[in-house]
This record gives structure tokens, sequence and C-alpha cells, in this order.
């Protein structure tokens, strides 16, 4: 079904309440770069115990499903991060984990979840991003929470667009990477309601845009997909039941080359000394692009989960 109401102020301001003794109040710091074309701030995700955002909508959907929901434990669908979220709260709980990934998900984000007890289950790409549409799987049992789409998920997501505005109240512009749609609809839901003249951006990377160039056609259109070291966002399509809310709340979709957004993986590094995976180092390559515009700009830096090889090649200037 799909969602056309943004997450409404009361419901996340709750999950803020009900996660806050679980999850990292995260900084936001300025980027060290003075020669921008605006003053970039770090929303920084990546601190959070899992290394990303999605703990907190792991831990508000489970805090809100009743018992009886988790009798056979939780699963979900996911390339590393939001199952890693998952994870670690369901290991919390004492309840079994079960993920199905896509055959490219990164080897750190694999053990991660191995460390944390969730059993893995590795499909083809278009095989994982069908569960994203179709909400199943054949072998799965429990508890299904979508890594995108879960409304309680979503309101948990959505803490970091109160924690921005609490920091930086004068904010222009927020930058958010879009994989799916939840955080960047998310984030957006919650800067609307408290700040609704911020401007408000979805990025993808260009090996993988479909938000963008549906906005460009007016609808959703499906593009090319070539997976890369960005692997936390890029897809196929948007998906259906996220469109309506997307269009609504975003005021434009960005995307970054998978060489820009090494490029600022070095440079998070050597000026601020943050190490971010290529879906969070996405947002701030666009902002440093001049494409988000001047003023104020805070870049949600989602995660830090990066595979350390890769990690290697790109401080030596290589795009893995």
């Amino acid at each position: 079904m799909a969602i056309r109401e943004p997450i409404p102020l009361d419901d996340i301001q709750a999950a803020a309440a009900r996660i806050a003794a679980s999850v990292t109040r995260t900084p936001l710091v300025r980027l060290n770069a003075a020669d921008g074309p605006a003053e970039i701030y770090l929303k920084l995700e990546s601190l959070q115990p899992i290394g990303s955002f999605k703990l907190r909508g792991a831990v508000n959907a489970l805090a809100l499903a009743a018992p009886a929901e988790l009798a056979e434990g939780v699963w979900t669908a996911s390339a590393g991060n939001m199952a890693q979220g998952i994870a670690w709260q369901a290991r919390r709980l004492g309840i079994p984990c079960a993920v199905v990934a896509p055959d490219h998900a990164p080897e750190t984000k694999l053990a991660a979840l191995a460390r944390l007890g969730a059993s893995v289950v590795k499909v083809p790409f278009d095989a994982w991003f069908e569960i994203l549409q179709t909400h199943t799987y054949p072998s799965m049992r429990g508890l299904f929470l979508h890594p995108v789409s879960d409304p309680a998920v979503m309101a948990g997501n959505a803490t970091i667009g109160l924690e921005i505005l609490d920091d930086l109240p004068d904010v222009d512009a927020v930058v958010i990477p879009y994989g799916g749609g939840g955080l960047s609809c998310a984030v957006a839901s919650a800067v609307r309601a408290l700040k609704p003249r911020a401007r408000l951006y979805a990025c993808e990377v260009s090996t993988g845009a479909p938000f963008a160039a549906s906005l460009a056609a007016g609808e959703p259109v499906p593009v090319n997909y070539t997976p890369s070291f960005v692997d936390g966002i890029g897809a196929l399509a948007v998906l259906p039941e996220i469109w309506p809310l997307a269009r609504l709340l975003l005021d434009g979709g960005l995307t970054a080359t998978p060489a820009e957004i090494a490029a600022t993986v070095k440079l998070l590094v050597e000026r601020n000394r943050i190490v971010a995976e290529g879906a969070g180092a996405a947002p701030v390559a666009a902002a440093l692009s001049g494409k988000a515009g001047a003023g104020k700009i805070a870049c949600v830096v989602s995660g830090g989960n990066i595979d350390t090889a890769k990690l290697v090649k790109i401080l030596q200037g290589d795009v893995p």
C-alpha cells in the first residue's frame, strides 16, 4: 500500500523517547573544508553502535511489536545495515534473526551479522529487490520488518531530523541518502513539520538513481543499475509504496558518481577523521559539488561500514 502522508510528528517524538536509552544521539559537526560552496555539517550516524542509522528504526519497531509477533523471531531483507540494526536488538531481546542479503553485500557487514548471531541467505540482487516489493520470501519465518516502508521503522529514522533541527535550527538544506526512500522520507517528515521552508534533497549514486530519473519523468521509471562500492544506495526502480511520499516531501534528487563519492570518503578521513561508507559520503559529495545550493547544509552521514580493503584503495586515490 502506498504511503501518502508524512510520518506524524507525534509518532516521531514518541519514537525519540522510546529509543533514547538504546541509540546514540549522534553529533552534528562542521566539515573542515572552508573552500566549499556552503557551510556543510555532518550528521554522524556512522557513530551508532552498529555504525549506521538503521539502529533507530530497528529499536523502535521491535519495541512496538507484540510478544506474539516475535514468537518465531524476526527477519528482514537488507544489504547489511538494517540487518545489523535488527540483529543487534534481536540479540538483546533473545529472539532469532534471519536476513536475506543481496549477493554483493560487503564482507564487513556480513561479518558483523555473524558476530551478532544472525543467519544470512544471499540471493541475486534482482531476487533481493523483489522482496522489497512483495514483502515475502518462502523460507523465512517470524515478523518481517521492511527496511524502507515500515511505519515504525520510519518513525525511528525520523528522529535524525529532530536532532538536526535541535543542533542547527537555522539549517537551510538537508541532504539525505536515498536507497529505498525510507530514510529520506522519514527525515523529511520531521523537518517539514518543524521547518517547512528548509530544502530537502535525496542523494543517489549515479550508477543506480531511479528517484532522480522518476522526478524528471514525473512518474516512476526503471533505470539501469550497476553495483559499486556504494552498496547502501542504488536501485533498479523506486518502490511504488514510497513514491507518493517521496515526491511530496523531497525538493529534488541529487546524484554523485562513484569517483566523486570515493574522493569524499577520502576527504572525510583527511579533514575530519571520519570513516564513512559510500552511501554516507554521497550527500557530502553532492553538497561539495554545489548541487544542494548555498547556506547551512546538513548532510546525513548514514553509516561507516565500509570494507577495510576498499577504504585502503580509496585512501590511495583509487575507486574500488
